[in-house]
């Protein structure tokens, strides 16, 4: 094992063995299957969370930190696809801003992303389990750790299968949203909207806003939920069949799918039965069918039983997201390096498993809104990471090969930066503690890898390849 040192981080060229060792299945996913995973990440934030935006800001406020948010992620996943097809291992947003940032600015960012989808699925568990009581009458530990040990071992089983079936239960998450829309449609009433009492001690209180100006700000993580970890796409790179073309297809489909879902649930929702009623409704989608038809309508009962599958979906999807993250960051020896063993089927047993505990022990606080929270702040932190990571590689590298160019360059990035940095200060507004104690995590990684990891880096890990191919073509030109 060879090594070499500089300022930043001590880098090690292991044997061919080691990387043998440490592989994904090649060619599993087209653009269709990439888009369907975008969906899939994101689908749970349309059947819970995304309410708790109500009782902060009321529908008005909820709507304007709604449309601001889509700008941000429209944004980003515009940035995001060109990086993507240029850059396509399965270190995502890390593999970018370690080729734009350097080893400190990739494990900052894979650190964030981490931090995000760590947490996310113990909150989607949370809500899970909120479906399951109302269909039949169990919550709590017993049916977070069935899911965990299920999907996971659904994951183990082998990245090719796990996709398919991940694509077949967001499709059924999606009739779920249709068959909700047409029911809840011919019940809209503008005026439900409004009905949240004003509250006369803000600023700008008004029926649009009943939590005035400060409601906005306080409604972004919950806007968030309803586009949270579409950014996940980039991970499956090295599992796209061809990554140039399928990474920037894939992405932008899903926001767009996102986008029309984001607007119905959030509209008619609250239009049908109610801001009031909705605001902290633990299944709003059925809670509203419930509302006009009754308890044990057909339509109600349908959506809460397929709408479960909707959470299923980004719950078995963000496990397969961060077990990609890991295994890249460990893969190139960020973090401990028997994370990123794969086994004969090519899957990342242990950065399915490790996480997977962390996030079960996570959901047992049963604080979904805190989970959401505290996933957004290490979003947010990413987001920033990687919109910069796009300005600095236009400027830095303006030769690399783009297959894909983000419309409006450099601006549509900026744009996402801006935005990102409103929404991570958002997040001490809603809750200080979350936000605390997602910074004690990203204190402790952060050590870590200044005392330890960055001293054992991977020199021929493929994000780090990437980086030494680059220093030398710069030094020849």
């Amino acid at each position: 094992m060879s090594g070499s040192k500089d300022q930043a981080v001590e880098t090690h060229t292991v044997s061919d063995e080691y990387l043998s060792k440490r592989q994904l299945k090649k060619g599993v996913a087209g653009w269709i299957l990439l888009a369907s995973l975008g969906v899939s990440y994101v689908i749970s934030g349309d059947f819970a969370g995304w309410n708790f935006g109500l009782e902060r800001a009321g529908f008005g406020g909820m709507l304007l930190a709604t449309l601001v948010m889509g700008l941000m992620y429209l944004c980003l996943v515009l940035s995001l696809a060109e990086m993507s097809s240029s850059i396509p291992t399965a270190g995502g947003g890390y593999s970018f801003a370690r080729r734009a940032l350097g080893p400190w600015g990739g494990f900052l960012t894979g650190t964030a992303i981490l931090l995000e989808y760590a947490i996310a699925p113990a909150a989607i568990a949370i809500f899970i389990g909120g479906y399951v009581n109302e269909l039949i009458g169990i919550d709590g530990p017993i049916v977070y750790a069935a899911f965990y040990c299920v999907f996971v071992g659904i994951h183990l089983w082998g990245a090719g299968e796990a996709l398919r079936i991940m694509m077949g239960i967001t499709l059924l998450a999606v009739i779920a949203i249709i068959v909700f829309a047409l029911g809840m449609l011919p019940h809209f009433d503008i005026n439900n909207l409004f009905d949240i009492a004003v509250n006369t001690d803000v600023a700008g209180a008004s029926a649009f806003l009943p939590e005035g100006y400060m409601g906005i700000w306080a409604a972004l993580p919950f806007a968030m939920w309803l586009f949270l970890a579409v950014e996940g796409v980039p991970l499956a790179a090295e599992e796209a069949t061809n990554p140039a073309k399928d990474m920037p297809r894939g992405i932008i489909a899903s926001m767009l799918v996102l986008i029309v879902f984001a607007a119905l649930v959030l509209i008619l929702v609250p239009g049908g039965a109610g801001a009031e009623a909705m605001k902290s409704h633990s299944a709003p989608l059925v809670g509203a069918l419930q509302s006009v038809y009754g308890t044990e309508s057909l339509a109600a009962k349908f959506v809460n039983l397929v709408g479960l599958f909707g959470l299923i979906a980004s719950f078995f999807s963000i496990i397969y997201a961060y077990s990609r993250q890991v295994f890249a960051l460990s893969r190139a020896g960020y973090l401990p390096r028997f994370l990123s063993l794969s086994g004969e089927r090519k899957v990342p047993v242990w950065a399915l498993i490790v996480p997977g505990i962390i996030g079960f022990l996570l959901s047992l606080s049963g604080e979904g809104d805190l989970m959401i929270t505290m996933a957004v702040f290490g979003a947010t932190v990413s987001y920033a990471l990687m919109s910069l990571s796009h300005i600095i590689l236009r400027r830095k590298e303006p030769e690399l090969e783009r297959p894909y160019k983000t419309p409006g360059g450099t601006l549509t990035s900026g744009i996402a930066l801006g935005l990102s940095l409103v929404a991570l200060a958002s997040t001490f507004v809603v809750s200080l503690q979350a936000a605390l104690w997602s910074a004690l995590f990203y204190a402790v990684m952060l050590t870590y890898f200044a005392l330890y990891s960055r001293h054992r880096i991977v020199a021929n890990a493929p994000e780090e390849e990437f980086e030494l191919i680059s220093g030398a073509e710069s030094e020849l030109s």
